[in-house]
């Protein structure tokens, strides 16, 4: 068990670390549409200034970028697996003149944090890529003090984030996917109705809720969509190593024609759909 828990690490180690330069590459644009996701969190979460904040699997450094900014007497640690994407993440902080912001490279089944530690903990699109939801949650429940907010966001069912089955859907036409093991890590795992608010419980946090919450992924141009999505989804890039050149090329110009239809205002807009968990410690 614990050998298969370690694989499914070091891949997404590696698979993080490899995809860090598209993320970089793309900042700005997740930034802006993941924003609403990490504010809804930040909004559960009560901050107060002099507070201590853990962020965990914080990638490129949100949304504890924006606690630090608003925290300016507080400390924000962000935590991930990936050195190179910590990296853009003190890059990011470094930018926006954040001195309360620092990253610590780290699994989250096993946080390296005293008990009781943190006022606020934070984890955006992280739990459905651990190799063992529930040992992280218990391990952010351990790092939180008494009454402190634990929030978390994990994308909802597929059919209500056509920003990624638009293209993974038509990949799956086209390309014969081998069915990933059960529970194994990927986008809409932790999609199942109340699967994190039991998880929650589980571990020891009260009043726990959910919040769906829905914001829009835009694009310049259908062009734009598929070059982000072959750059920075891994599984896009995976199902696409499996087709070959007149495939790949059949498959594009399937995304672009579906993204044309999606065209708002001039811009390809794609709906995004997440579940927001709060707990309280």
């Amino acid at each position: 068990m614990s050998a298969n828990l370690d694989d499914i690490r070091n891949q997404q180690r590696e698979t993080w670390d490899k995809f860090s330069a598209g993320w970089k590459k793309w900042d700005s644009l997740v930034l802006g549409w993941l924003g609403p996701f990490g504010d809804a969190m930040l909004r559960h979460a009560n901050l107060s200034d002099g507070f201590r904040v853990l962020d965990v699997a914080a990638g490129t450094g949100e949304p504890g970028l924006t606690a630090a900014a608003a925290i300016p007497d507080g400390h924000v640690i962000v935590t991930d697996l990936s050195e190179q994407m910590l990296a853009v993440a003190a890059e990011n902080a470094a930018n926006r003149g954040l001195k309360n912001f620092e990253t610590k490279l780290c699994d989250a089944g096993a946080l390296p944090f005293a008990d009781a530690g943190f006022h606020a903990v934070l984890c955006r699109f992280g739990f459905m890529f651990f190799p063992d939801i529930a040992t992280a949650a218990k391990e952010m429940a351990r790092v939180a003090k008494p009454g402190a907010r634990i929030c978390a966001a994990v994308w909802s069912a597929p059919a209500k984030n056509p920003w990624a089955t638009t293209i993974m859907s038509t990949i799956a036409r086209h390309v014969e996917m081998p069915p990933p093991p059960l529970g194994s890590p990927g986008l809409f795992r932790c999609a199942p109705e109340g699967m994190m608010a039991e998880t929650f419980k589980e571990v020891g946090l009260h009043d726990v809720s959910e919040e769906e919450v829905s914001a829009m992924m835009v694009h310049d141009t259908p062009e734009r969509y598929w070059d982000f999505m072959t750059e920075i989804a891994a599984p896009v890039v995976a199902g696409l190593s499996r087709a070959d050149t007149q495939t790949r090329e059949k498959i594009r110009r399937e995304v672009l024609e579906l993204a044309r239809q999606s065209v708002s205002e001039g811009k390809v807009t794609l709906r995004s759909t997440a579940t927001i968990i709060v707990g309280t410690r």
